[in-house]
């Protein structure tokens, strides 16, 4: 049976509203909205930064206000062209390598956390390069708002109804609609499936704590005058947050076989690991390299 207390999903749309003009609809989705405030609170954010420069070494900014704007313009490409090249490169390569035009359906879903990780970092570069900014100093600013868009980014998961978890017999269980409370294993003791709610559990380990944590290391103990380690911090901090909460969260189905259940790609001794897992432990052992790195750099007053 399932648990007394499982909850049952929300009567939750993926749009906020839709419009219909001829034969075209116009849909504003959750998704949508969870990109867009955090890139706009992130720019904001970045922009207070940038007119305090006793927050900097040597009391310095890194750049101008004025030109956090144009950062924000490489930073949406960076996330949509890197998300996107991600998700078809590590999750569904022979499908797009079968049918290569689908890789450009963005609006149909289908982005990677990691690969939008790695396309702000090519943008990033690129940008200082061009505008001669210090790489390390800005990628502190865009650290310290990364956790925002992500963690309003697992919400939006969590309304459209995806990226759900393993079953649970756990009170705070979530009967999601469709396959998830569907497709429950072969001896579970119900018809339907309450799931980990793991967009939840992402959005406040990923987002809300690790905000948290990183706004305390800017403001309070002078994070940004040690370049690399608010970078360095966050890093570390989604990628343990990532691989933890990997545990309780359902594999992506391509992953999922008769003899593979959980969805594993990868044995680390006696325990099997998922893709968002393997792709977590570069992040890990990069955040930590640069913490150690900053730590051991004197931080100028």
């Amino acid at each position: 049976m399932l648990s007394p207390l499982a909850i049952l999903f929300p009567d939750l749309r993926p749009e906020i509203f839709s419009i219909d003009i001829g034969t075209f609809t116009f849909a504003l989705r959750w998704y949508a909205l969870a990109y867009i405030a955090g890139f706009l609170l992130g720019w904001w954010i970045i922009m207070r930064l940038m007119t305090r420069p006793a927050l900097w070494p040597n009391g310095t900014a890194p750049m101008p206000p004025a030109k956090v704007e144009g950062l924000l313009t490489w930073v949406i490409v960076g996330v949509i062209l890197g998300g996107r090249l991600g998700f078809v490169l590590f999750y569904q390569p022979a499908y797009y390598l079968e049918y290569p035009a689908q890789a450009l359906r963005i609006w149909e879903g289908g982005m990677s956390f990691h690969g939008g990780f790695a396309g702000v970092i090519v943008a990033g570069l690129l940008y200082c390069r061009r505008h001669s900014v210090p790489p390390l100093q800005l990628a502190d600013a865009m650290a310290l708002v990364a956790p925002i868009g992500i963690g309003l980014g697992r919400l939006a998961n969590f309304i459209n109804a995806e990226l759900w978890g393993r079953p649970t017999l756990a009170p705070w269980g979530v009967v999601f609609p469709g396959p998830a409370a569907q497709d429950c294993p072969w001896d579970w003791p119900s018809t339907l499936c309450a799931r980990h709610p793991t967009q939840l559990y992402e959005a406040a380990l990923e987002g809300a704590l690790l905000f948290a944590v990183l706004a305390y290391l800017v403001w309070r103990r002078g994070g940004l005058r040690q370049p690399g380690l608010v970078t360095g911090v966050f890093a570390a901090g989604y990628g343990l947050g990532r691989f933890t909460v990997e545990f309780w969260r359902q594999a992506d189905a391509q992953f999922i076989t008769p003899d593979n259940p959980l969805g594993h790609v990868l044995a680390l001794g006696p325990v099997g690991v998922s893709m968002g897992q393997v792709l977590s432990l570069p992040m890990i052992a990069v955040g930590l390299a640069l913490i150690l790195r900053a730590r051991q750099t004197r931080a100028p007053a």
